[in-house]
């Protein structure tokens, strides 16, 4: 992917290039976008956006609810008065009032979120800046929401067709669909226009072929392409590679699935990703062809893609998924490359060099264990979490893993409870190490459960009277009595 500067103009780099960049990095930390008269923010994790916040006076919760046709002018008025008075946020105040239910403010709350970000789509000059680290206040309502399918709404509030035209490639050129599955299978519901144009590219029709022969008029084509290739779906085709690509029936189809069938069968190959060679992950036997192995890699890749996190209730499977993805395809790039073609044949002899050749247990969590620092020395803080976690289960006895696990776990939000039960078990394997008490006192102080955090730091000052995070916390908890 082509690589975009963490600063710079709108006019020189879209938001869709912008966050499409962010998203493949991974990035954790805030993009702000400044005009003269305001400043917005997109707040994301591990490069999927979950918040936004702005200073435009339009973009407020009361605005965007009056707008919206949730309240009245009266009611508005009467909690901005209130607001004045109390200080207390506006959302709380309009259900304290009775004019909203908690879970009419919840979708006012992250329908204010969306427009916010929608409303950046048609900003074509202003300033940014991506800046990486913590991303935002725990408090704040996450946006449970795909980067394709934000980008996907967003883009349809563009109606700029020059603008549009020079952030495609050239008219002449011929597209094709991705040949990568993390973009290909992204959380979509294609329309009409959408399933059209993706007709229209296996064709090996040109851009302007495309924009001709649409039969919802030029305008409504070129949006469609412009959507469809900002989110990486489909790219300029190149010189042909031979091989057989996917068709447009498995790239549309719905994945028609139980939710808690579907979160048991990716936690079950979680658990024994680190046992299967790359021919068993994928099912790949001696028969098989080039062709039926891509299929088969298409087919795994689409079924656990890191985007179906997005439609489950589960928080704790999003880094399963992406674990689980980046597995599959590197599995894939070596029985493609023929990096290891042994693992498919059936000789006795090469199974039993490859069973010897593998890397034990401690071997493979440790190489987790590296992992997650490198992911939470960056900021990457759910990455970091699902490798320290797989460390801990790899092998449960080294208590620095379930120390690691705890602290990544406490930069999340709603993982308290988790972050606790991680640091406790590092407590249970090395009782005598200062800094886990240290840290589950941080942990206690986050929550608002003072007196506990005050009897942890106590602990860990008893093991190292010189350990700063516990002399810092004990003097956040003095005069508190909760």
């Amino acid at each position: 992917m082509k690589e975009v500067p963490l600063e710079g103009n709108l006019k020189d780099h879209s938001l869709p290039s912008i966050l499409v960049y962010l998203n493949s990095i991974n990035a954790t930390g805030t993009l702000t976008v400044r005009s003269d008269i305001w400043s917005k923010n997109i707040y994301l994790i591990d490069g999927n956006v979950i918040f936004a916040s702005s200073t435009y006076a339009d973009d407020r919760l009361g605005e965007m609810l009056l707008k919206a046709g949730k309240i009245t002018l009266e009611q508005y008025n009467k909690s901005v008065e209130m607001l004045k008075e109390t200080g207390k946020r506006q959302g709380a105040i309009l259900v304290e009032l009775g004019y909203l239910t908690p879970k009419e403010l919840f979708w006012g709350v992250k329908h204010q979120v969306q427009e916010i970000i929608y409303s950046l789509f048609q900003v074509e000059n202003a300033d940014y800046r991506f800046v990486s680290g913590h991303a935002a206040d725990d408090e704040v309502i996450t946006l449970k929401m795909s980067l394709g399918k934000l980008i996907f709404e967003g883009v349809k509030r563009i109606n700029n067709w020059t603008r549009m035209k020079s952030e495609i490639p050239p008219l002449d050129t011929i597209m094709r669909l991705s040949t990568d599955p993390r973009r290909l299978f992204q959380e979509i519901e294609f329309g009409e226009g959408e399933r059209e144009v993706l007709s229209l590219v296996k064709q090996g029709k040109t851009i302007e072929e495309i924009l001709n022969s649409f039969s919802g008029g030029s305008f409504n084509a070129l949006q469609s392409v412009y959507t469809l290739y900002s989110i990486g779906i489909i790219e300029p085709k190149e010189a042909e590679n031979g091989q057989e690509g996917i068709t447009l029936e498995e790239l549309t189809e719905s994945i028609r699935e139980e939710e808690a069938e579907f979160v048991r069968e990716a936690e079950e190959l979680f658990s024994r990703l680190h046992e299967l060679k790359p021919s068993e992950l994928l099912g790949v036997t001696a028969e098989d062809t080039p062709q039926s192995i891509k299929k088969k890699y298409y087919k795994l890749a689409k079924k656990f893609h890191p985007d179906r996190y997005f439609s489950i209730k589960q928080e704790h499977i999003k880094g399963k998924l992406t674990v689980l993805f980046d597995a599959i395809t590197k599995a894939y790039n070596e029985l493609k490359d023929g990096v290891k073609q042994e693992v498919i044949e059936n000789g006795a002899e090469e199974e039993k060099a490859q069973e010897a050749a593998r890397p034990d247990n401690k071997t493979l969590a440790y190489e987790q264990y590296r992992r997650g620092v490198s992911e939470y020395k960056e900021g990457n803080y759910w990455q970091a979490s699902e490798a320290f976690r797989w460390a801990t289960r790899l092998d449960p006895e080294r208590p620095i893993y379930w120390s690691y696990l705890g602290l990544s776990l406490y930069h999340q939000p709603k993982r308290l409870k988790e972050a606790e039960e991680a640091t406790l078990e590092a407590i249970k394997l090395e009782p005598f190490r200062a800094k886990h008490y240290a840290n589950l006192g941080n942990i206690y102080l986050k929550a608002g459960l003072f007196k506990r955090a005050r009897r942890q730091f106590e602990k860990a000052l008893k093991y190292d009277p010189k350990n700063s995070i516990a002399i810092n916390g004990l003097k956040e908890t003095e005069g508190v009595n909760k």
